[in-house]
């Protein structure tokens, strides 16, 4: 049994272990690649995030979907590159969008370097992820579109916020379909179309990827609150220092208008502060982690977890499939 892939993914074949290693390899190196430019500083700043690391979980979902079909398809390797350029090139954009200092335990791009490039830097890898996708066809530049299209979309709704009487949790949860569902049913979907499995097997992949994206969103949140930055990459409470809604807060919300109780009435107030203050901010910490919201969302993290298992019932057994049910119980822990 050997550990590849984020989480310490656990491949006991070694036929499925070669093929993961040799794929996530061949990514790297197309990652690189595809973030060299003629002028050293636009490589500097585009590679940045690349040699930080990661945990590379859409690359890992594309190269165990392409076990469906053949995983040595031409398109397997570039498709993950794309999905990959495409999801670092939205975290330049998300950390000025937060003001975060830190990704991936290193000084983000926009601390280093200012919002401008940062921004332009997220655009640069969007223009070479695209680059890239020509070369896999009409089909799978339409889906890359749709998916990008959900992507920013979801962003918009989260920016704005729920409109009329629309109920914040749920407004929440189509958010992250969106903004992290998209791109994971998409490496999902990439891999097993680039592999030639069958059309079935394609869609039941998607709609696994679709599920665990949330899944994975949502323990996102869980960590923001309950880790400290050795654990998660980045600074803790960045969210919440910034007044971007994630599951636990929304909770507190629904809780404190459901039941008027004056603990959380006043944790809503101090949730609705100026958590810029690092007073502030690390008592809303200190109050949320004992909070029962975040075991709420812990539930939840479980739910759209089962939910992507569940999808994946219908496919044939084996390591593959085992592995990706594996994945459900990592993105479930890390909430843990």
């Amino acid at each position: 049994m050997t550990v590849v892939g984020p989480f310490g993914l656990s491949v006991r074949d070694q036929a499925l272990e070669a093929d993961v290693q040799t794929g996530l390899a061949a990514v790297e190196a197309g990652l690189l690649d595809a973030t060299k430019s003629e002028i050293p500083f636009i490589t500097e700043a585009a590679q940045h995030l690349v040699l930080a690391g990661g945990k590379r979980f859409r690359p890992l979902l594309v190269m165990l979907a392409a076990q469906f079909g053949d995983p040595y398809a031409p398109g397997v390797v570039p498709s993950a590159v794309v999905v990959e350029l495409t999801h670092l090139a939205t975290l330049y954009h998300d950390d000025v969008m937060d003001e975060a200092d830190v990704r991936r335990g290193v000084d983000s791009a926009n601390s280093r370097w200012g919002n401008s490039i940062a921004v332009l830097t997220g655009d640069f890898l969007f223009a070479r992820a695209s680059h890239t996708l020509a070369d896999l066809g009409p089909e799978a530049v339409r889906i890359q579109a749709e998916a990008f299209e959900r992507l920013v979309t979801g962003q918009i709704l989260e920016t704005a916020g729920p409109q009329g009487d629309r109920d914040p949790v749920d407004h929440y949860l189509d958010v992250l379909g969106g903004k992290t569902g998209s791109l994971v049913a998409v490496s999902c979907r990439f891999g097993a179309m680039m592999s030639g499995a069958d059309e079935g097997i394609v869609d039941i992949l998607t709609q696994y990827g679709e599920r665990l994206g949330v899944a994975f969103q949502l323990a996102d949140d869980v960590l923001d609150i309950a880790s400290d930055s050795h654990e998660s990459g980045k600074t803790p409470g960045t969210d919440l220092r910034e007044g971007v809604p994630t599951l636990p807060v929304l909770h507190v919300r629904a809780a404190a208008a459901a039941h008027g109780r004056p603990d959380d009435v006043e944790l809503v107030e101090l949730l609705d502060s100026d958590l810029t203050d690092d007073v502030r901010h690390a008592e809303a910490l200190r109050r949320l982690r004992v909070h029962p919201a975040l075991e709420q969302a812990r539930r939840d993290t479980v739910r759209f977890a089962e939910e992507a298992r569940a999808m994946l019932a219908p496919l044939p057994e084996g390591y593959a499939k085992a592995a990706l049910e594996e994945l459900c119980d990592a993105v479930v822990h890390r909430a843990g």
